[in-house]
């Protein structure tokens, strides 16, 4: 167990790791009470060796890291990437290239939906992982022995596991199946949340244009507050006061004061006042577009849609591949009512192992029969 704690040793290592195909990576990080993660270990592992970088060390500079991060000749192995990809745009404005994902690729290889990192260990690698340390506090140092295990096996393993997976893949010709999605992950704007859109992951029904134009302003102002702040966004005030000022539109200290979850004293200090003026920038600007609205099904759409639903998970039990990487129930809801629709399932590799025979089902072209414990696709005469 290796915990590297001095930048000349990170400096070694990331040279060493650098003239190998890939590295696998993952880290350990606290977000509790921050907008952004506090990185707190990194864990990179190549062929022969594997050691954690400790970021909070006296005087560690992490710029072999990030160089090791940008390495076009070095893949970048991660399970479920997302979080550790997010820390590093934070702290670089980048991502790691080239990046492999395998809890992706194991979809593309039959281990069904997100598929976690210790199952895929235990199926792929004959290994057991002891997640006693999982939810342990990373911040805190000396990290123990049981910690630093615990952390390593999050890379040591998943070398085993790249590797079949890749081999996987490569016989059974699916290389292009992913490279959409690894394409963007390596995306920054996949990671950046601006402030501008944050009102369109709050939960909320009206579509009034008054309504809509004050949630924008207001979730627009917490998100800026939160992230120049650092602390999370709920913490400033939960989505459940956003939605009220939205509804109320409060227009005075008094009014937004009674607002559940705006105490008086934030009401009469300087971020109640910016709250009220985001308010009347609400009420009196253009209102935002609001998504697409989900369109009620036409009469006999519903049983197609289950049809449908059927086709897909044959279909996906055959190729041995996760329904959720070929299609989500709002996609089939969009196939039964329109042919052309804008989803995945009917471009590229998704319509020929699915949406072609969907549309062939949803057409009279071809039906489903039980035979032998099983589902099975008869092809029928178009004449």
């Amino acid at each position: 167990m290796t915990l590297l704690t001095d930048p000349a040793q990170v400096a070694a290592l990331c040279a060493r790791l650098a003239a190998e195909d890939f590295v696998t990576v993952d880290t350990e990080f606290i977000r509790e009470k921050t907008y952004w993660p506090v990185l707190c270990l990194i864990q990179l592992a190549g062929e022969g060796e594997a050691a954690a970088v400790d970021p909070l060390a006296p005087g560690m500079d992490l710029t072999p890291v990030w160089d090791l991060m940008q390495n076009p000749d070095v893949v970048k192995v991660f399970h479920a990437a997302r979080q550790d990809i997010e820390i590093f745009v934070h702290l670089t404005g980048r991502t790691p290239t080239p990046v492999y994902d395998t809890q992706i690729a194991a979809m593309v290889c039959g281990f069904g939906d997100q598929v976690g990192y210790e199952q895929l260990v235990r199926k792929l690698a004959k290994a057991q992982i002891d997640k006693g340390a999982r939810f342990t506090d990373w911040a805190a140092r000396p990290l123990t022995g049981k910690q630093l295990a615990y952390a390593l096996s999050d890379v040591t393993h998943l070398r085993t596991a790249y590797r079949k997976l890749r081999s996987r893949i490569g016989d059974a010709g699916r290389e292009g199946w992913i490279a959409e999605d690894m394409a963007a992950l390596e995306d920054a704007a996949t990671y950046l949340t601006a402030p501008d859109d944050a009102w369109k992951r709050v939960k909320s029904r009206s579509l009034k244009p008054k309504y809509l134009g004050v949630l924008k302003q207001v979730a627009a102002w917490r998100e800026d507050f939160a992230q120049r702040k650092n602390i999370p966004r709920n913490r400033v005030f939960r989505d459940e006061t956003l939605i009220d000022i939205a509804a109320n539109a409060p227009g005075t200290v008094a009014a937004l004061a009674r607002t559940r979850g705006i105490s008086r004293g934030l009401a009469e200090g300087p971020a109640g006042q910016a709250i009220l003026k985001a308010v009347e920038r609400g009420r009196n600007g253009p209102a935002p577009q609001p998504a697409a609205v989900r369109e009620d099904l036409p009469a006999g759409a519903a049983p197609v849609v289950e049809f449908l639903k059927v086709l897909l998970k044959e279909r996906c039990e055959k190729g041995r591949v996760a329904q959720k990487l070929v299609a989500s129930a709002a996609d089939l809801e969009r196939i039964a009512m329109d042919d052309e629709a804008d989803v995945p399932a009917l471009g590229g590799w998704r319509r020929a192992l699915f949406g072609e025979d969907a549309l062939a089902l949803k057409h009279g072209r071809l039906a489903l029969a039980v035979r032998n414990g099983g589902i099975e696709t008869i092809r029928l005469d178009e004449g």
